[in-house]
C-alpha cells in the first residue's frame, strides 16, 4: 500500500491536483483543453466536457458577429440605389366636416286622398286605394340623420357630371347648350318643389313616385342633405319620407297591392340608388339593396318587366320596364352589392329589343315605334347597347320629334300621343347621349327656349337661405290627364321638364372618353356576390 503522506513527492503532486482547481484557466488554456477533448472518444468524459466549453466560448462570439452581420446585410441593401430617385404624386383628400343635422319634427301624414293615379299610364282607369289594406312597413334602424359627406363614385366616377360644384356646373351647363335663363327656370322649379313639400317629406298623390321623382329633380342640381344650404333639409325629409314607406319585403307601393299599375317602386328605387350614389349612407344604402330584390328576382325571363314587377312571360312594358332598367344603371354606378344586378342589366338588353320596330322605333308591349321609342332609345344607351342598330334607327325617327307641352299639337300626333312630355323625358337624354352634335344642337335650341318661356312663375312666392325674396316656377303639361284632380300639384311636369334642363352637367355623354373609361372601370369592378352567365346577342 503506497502512503503518499510519507512521500514528499505524492504530497506536492495532490497540492498541486488541488491548487489547479481553484486556479482560473486563461482562455487560451480552455481552448487548448476543448480542443484535446473533442479529438477524444464521443461517449467519454472529456469530449462531453468539451462541447459544454465550445458553447460556452462561442456565445459571446455570437452575439457580436449576429448584430455585426445585420448590420453589413442592411448596408448592403441601402447601397443598393442606382441613383434616379422615384417620385409618386399622392393625392391627400381632406376629409370634410360631418355636418349635424336639424331634428326634424315627423308628423302624422294626411289620409289618403280620394282619387289615385298613375305616374305614366298606358291605360286610363284609375286604381282606388283600399283604406282595410295598409302595407306592412319595415322598421328602419334609424333617420337618415347622420349623412356622410364623402366623395361620391356617381358624382366622380360616373356619367353623372360633378353637379355640387357651381363652377363645374357652370362650365358644363355652357359647354352643352344651357344658359343663364335655363339655370333660372331649374331654380324656380326647385323653390316651387321646396314650397309645395308635404309636412310629412312627401308630394303629389301618388307619393312614392312623386317624392322620388322629386328626389331625383334636386339630386340632379346637386342638392345635398347636410351639404345644401337652401334645399338640404327638404332633400332630407324627402328621403326619411320614402325610408319611412319600404315594405318589409323591400317594396314601395301607392296602390297597396300588385294588380295596378304602380310605377312607385322602380322610381323611389332609383331615386335612393342615386342618393346613396352621392351622400353614401348606410341606411339608404340598405333600403336599394332591399328594394332591388323584387326588381331582379321580377324581371321575365325575355328580359322585360310588366306592371309590378310580377313575372309574366307573354308582356314586357317598356315604360315600366325604363323606369327599373334607370334603376339598375344608378345602383351599378353607386356601386351597390346584389346578387344578380349585372344579369338583370345584360338581359334587359334583350327585352328591349324584344318590342324594337324592324324599322326602328319601339312600342309599349310589341315591336313597333311610338313615343316609347325614347325609352327605349336611352335605356339601351344606359345599358350599354348605344351604338345598335335599334339604337341608331330610333334617334332617326326621332329627329322630327319637336318640344311640345301640348299634345293637340300636330308634331305630338302619331308619336307622343297621351303624355308628351314623359316620353321628351327621354327623348332629351337620350339626343344628348347620341353624341351627334347636329341633332342635338337642333333640339336643344328649341327645347331649352320653349320651356323657360313655358314655365308658370308666381313672384316673390318663397325666402331664400339669405331671407330673400324668390320667385318659384312649374309646368303643366296639355294632355288627357290636363282635367284630372290629381293634377292639382303637377309635380310630374315640374320635374320631368327641370330634369332635361338639367341635362348639361347631370351627365356626361355616355360617348365622351371619360364615361367610356367608367363603363370600362365598372366591367372589371363586379357588384355580384355569385357568379351568373347570361348570353346576350349584341
Amino acid at each position: 500500500m503506497n502512503d503518499n503522506r510519507l512521500n514528499p513527492a505524492g504530497i506536492d503532486a495532490q497540492l498541486r491536483a488541488i491548487a489547479a482547481r481553484y486556479t482560473e484557466e486563461t482562455y487560451w488554456q480552455r481552448i487548448r483543453r476543448m480542443y484535446v477533448g473533442l479529438r477524444e472518444p464521443r461517449q467519454s468524459r472529456e469530449y462531453k466536457a468539451a462541447m459544454i466549453e465550445l458553447q460556452r466560448l462561442t456565445a459571446p462570439l455570437t452575439a457580436i458577429l449576429v448584430p455585426a452581420m445585420a448590420i453589413m446585410l442592411l448596408a448592403v441593401l441601402t447601397s443598393g440605389n442606382d441613383g434616379n430617385d422615384r417620385s409618386f404624386e399622392t393625392e391627400i383628400m381632406e376629409m370634410e366636416t360631418l355636418k349635424d343635422l336639424e331634428d326634424i319634427e315627423r308628423e302624422k301624414p294626411p289620409d289618403p286622398p280620394d282619387i289615385e293615379i298613375d305616374i305614366v299610364v298606358d291605360n286610363p282607369n284609375v286604381d282606388m286605394p283600399n283604406p282595410d289594406q295598409q302595407p306592412m312597413i319595415s322598421p328602419q334602424p334609424q333617420l337618415v340623420d347622420a349623412v356622410m359627406i364623402t366623395k361620391s363614385p356617381v358624382i366622380l366616377k360616373g356619367i353623372f357630371g360633378d353637379r355640387s360644384n357651381t363652377g363645374t356646373r357652370g362650365s358644363l351647363l355652357g359647354k352643352y347648350g344651357g344658359n343663364a335663363q335655363t339655370e333660372a327656370a331649374v331654380l324656380r322649379a326647385l323653390r316651387w318643389l321646396k314650397l309645395n313639400q308635404r309636412p310629412d317629406g312627401s308630394w303629389g298623390t301618388s307619393r312614392n313616385a312623386m317624392t322620388g321623382l322629386a328626389i331625383l329633380t334636386f339630386l340632379a342640381h346637386g342638392e345635398k342633405p347636410g351639404e345644401s344650404e337652401e334645399f338640404g333639409p327638404t332633400v332630407q325629409k324627402a328621403l326619411e319620407y320614402l325610408l319611412s314607406k319600404q315594405q318589409a319585403d323591400g317594396l314601395f307601393s301607392d296602390r297597396g297591392g300588385r294588380d295596378s299599375h304602380d310605377y312607385s317602386h322602380p322610381i323611389a328605387t332609383y331615386a335612393l340608388a342615386e342618393a346613396y350614389g352621392m351622400t353614401l349612407n348606410p341606411n339608404v344604402k340598405t333600403a336599394v339593396e332591399k328594394a332591388l330584390v323584387p326588381i331582379i328576382k321580377g324581371q321575365n325571363a325575355s328580359g322585360g318587366w310588366d306592371y309590378n314587377m310580377k313575372p309574366n312571360p307573354e308582356r314586357d312594358d317598356t315604360s315600366y320596364m325604363g323606369w327599373c332598367a334607370q334603376a339598375l344603371k344608378a345602383a351599378k354606378l353607386a356601386r351597390v352589392q346584389a346578387d344578380g344586378l349585372d344579369a338583370a342589366s345584360k338581359l334587359a338588353v334583350r327585352g328591349f329589343k324584344k318590342n324594337a320596330g324592324p324599322s326602328g322605333g319601339f312600342s309599349y308591349t310589341s315591336p313597333g315605334a311610338d313615343g316609347m321609342t325614347a325609352v327605349g332609345a336611352l335605356c339601351l344607351q344606359l345599358l350599354g347597347a348605344g351604338g345598335d342598330r335599334e339604337v341608331k334607327l330610333s334617334l332617326d325617327l326621332m329627329k322630327a320629334w319637336k318640344p311640345t307641352f301640348d299634345e293637340t299639337e300636330p308634331n305630338a300626333r302619331g308619336h307622343c300621343t297621351k303624355s308628351p312630355q314623359y316620353y321628351y323625358y327621354y327623348a332629351t337624354q337620350a339626343k344628348f347621349h347620341a353624341g351627334d352634335k347636329a341633332q342635338w344642337d337642333k333640339w336643344n335650341g328649341e327645347m331649352s327656349t320653349l320651356y323657360v318661356k313655358e314655365q308658370k312663375i308666381k313672384k316673390n312666392a318663397i325666402k331664400d337661405m339669405k331671407g330673400k325674396d324668390q320667385d318659384v316656377g312649374w309646368w303643366e303639361n296639355k294632355d288627357e290627364f290636363t282635367d284630372d284632380s290629381s293634377r292639382a300639384m303637377p309635380v310630374m311636369d315640374t320635374c320631368l321638364a327641370a330634369l332635361q334642363l338639367m341635362v348639361y352637367y347631370r351627365y356626361l355623354p355616355t360617348t365622351s372618353v371619360d364615361a367610356v373609361k367608367v363603363e370600362e372601370e365598372l366591367l372589371v369592378s363586379p357588384t355580384e356576390t355569385g357568379d351568373i352567365t347570361i348570353d346576350v346577342d349584341l
